[in-house]
């Protein structure tokens, strides 16, 4: 039987290596490349949204994965949700967005979610999937959707201690308001990593472990 190919594509280089490392650990067997463009979510924050025109262009990555052989293809950024899901109606191989085994995960997990972001065009996809999710789960949901404003700024200006903090205050005035948190940003999961445990007395959610996990169960 033949090996099966995982094809990944980023919008930020700083992911590879995660999941290089979760995949080595939870897809033993699997083959993997990697495709990053970063001016695709350069595009997303200046513009404000996903346009077409960027849009289009995560459709011809996830066509070019499907050529270079992928069985299945994972893209690591929610902000670019909308366009990813539009991909998948045009491949053969399943397209799987990096949020979505965490969305199905919080419905699960609780009714009161709160999801949490350092940019305003990862807020509104990823609580817009939360949101979808818990309607074809079937269940009620309160949604609380909280900006950590000045976080990305910090992280993107050399403060990566700043934007952690801020994110860890806003993860511990959260929590005491829902059932379960989700971290709209892949990259938010190490604050979670330095939290106390008594800072964690709910679940907190991050992707690209479940969406892996996620990966390995049906692949």
């Amino acid at each position: 039987m033949n090996a099966k190919t995982l094809g990944i594509i980023h919008t930020s280089a700083t992911l590879v290596p995660l999941f290089q490392q979760l995949c080595q650990q939870l897809l033993p067997g699997v083959n993997t490349f990697n495709i990053v463009d970063d001016s695709l979510i350069k595009d997303v924050i200046a513009k404000g949204q996903l346009t077409p025109a960027t849009a289009r262009r995560v459709v011809n990555y996830v066509g070019s994965a499907e050529q270079a052989g992928a069985d299945l293809i994972l893209v690591t950024c929610s902000s670019i949700g909308a366009a990813v899901e539009a991909s998948a109606a045009l491949t053969k191989v399943p397209v799987l967005r990096v949020d979505q085994p965490m969305a199905d995960r919080a419905v699960q997990t609780g009714k009161r979610i709160g999801v949490i972001a350092t940019l305003p065009t990862t807020l509104a996809p990823t609580s817009d999937l939360v949101k979808r999710r818990a309607a074809i789960a079937g269940k009620e949901i309160t949604l609380t959707a909280r900006l950590c404003e000045g976080a990305f700024e910090a992280l993107m200006g050399g403060n990566p201690a700043l934007h952690d903090e801020m994110i860890a205050t806003a993860l511990k005035e959260l929590s005491r308001e829902v059932d379960v948190i989700v971290l709209a940003q892949a990259s938010m999961g190490r604050v979670v990593e330095g939290l106390s445990p008594e800072d964690k007395r709910i679940p907190i959610l991050a992707s690209p472990t479940l969406a892996v996990e996620h990966i390995h169960s049906i692949l």
